[in-house]
């Protein structure tokens, strides 16, 4: 059913309080908006424009008192609503996923139907990042050293890569904890570069590869490398994808005596 018509459907028969998805913006470009009556549902849209990862609302205590909320999704959102049923930050009842099909919303009312929808749907970087990631890997340590000091050299620490990544929730941040202060505050050198070695890191095996942080980033820093570079070694080391599950307990979280060690250098 064409997403306006769906979203009017649920709204009407109150089976969702409210549906989360995208309108007209300015300039042609598109925006995230809350759809909480029926004949607001005519202002939604769907199409290559809407890129926005919407999970990152899901997490939001404002939403979460609505009630149960729809979501018009691509494939990156479809996955990052798994990863947060599997640490289990929504329930599945809270959250009715509408997978989009171009302009056709079809209803996943569980997390096994849509594990099934992403079955079906291949990850895939896009060309550029697959590009600059390969010339990162070509390079030597020294040279990958010289490349990200200074790319995150022009880092403002306006923490936009932190605001719109789904799977940074945290109520507070190590980021903002002063007592005791564990990351430099100021926009400098050594602050710059643990904040985003420490964000890579929680990350690591839980990172859906949307690359929301790295087109929120208003200086054009490209963050999502790093954290596209950590979940890649993850899948290499061992065989996970983050949100593939609702049931998948990210890799950095759990220990197995057989666990292989070749990530140990």
């Amino acid at each position: 059913m064409d997403l306006r018509a769906k979203s009017r459907e649920l709204l009407e028969s109150g089976a969702v309080k409210a549906v989360i998805g995208f309108k007209d913006g300015t300039m042609g470009a598109r925006r995230p908006v809350f759809v909480r009556q029926a004949d607001k549902a005519a202002a939604l849209v769907f199409d290559e424009g809407c890129r926005q990862n919407l999970a990152a609302y899901l997490t939001r205590n404002e939403v979460q008192k609505m009630g149960r909320v729809a979501v018009a999704a691509g494939p990156d959102t479809l996955r990052a609503i798994l990863q947060l049923m599997a640490e289990r930050q929504i329930k599945e009842g809270d959250v009715l996923p509408l997978a989009m099909e171009g302009t056709e919303a079809v209803e996943l009312p569980t997390a096994q139907a849509v594990e099934e929808h992403l079955a079906l749907k291949a990850k895939e970087l896009p060309a550029a990042d697959r590009e600059l990631l390969a010339r990162l890997d070509a390079m030597t340590r020294e040279e990958r050293w010289a490349f990200w000091q200074g790319e995150l050299a022009r880092c403002v620490k306006c923490y936009a890569c932190r605001n719109s990544c789904p799977m940074c929730y945290c109520g507070h941040c190590t980021m903002d904890c002063n007592r005791p202060q564990w990351v430099p505050v100021p926009s400098h050198a050594l602050g710059n570069l643990e904040y985003h070695m420490v964000r890579a890191m929680h990350l690591a095996g839980r990172c859906v590869e949307c690359g929301d942080c790295g087109r929120a980033c208003p200086v054009g820093i490209p963050v999502h490398l790093l954290t596209f570079h950590a979940e890649e070694s993850v899948h290499r080391q061992f065989g996970q994808r983050a949100g593939a599950s609702s049931r998948l307990d990210y890799a950095l979280s759990t220990f197995r005596p057989d666990d292989k060690e070749t990530f140990i250098r």
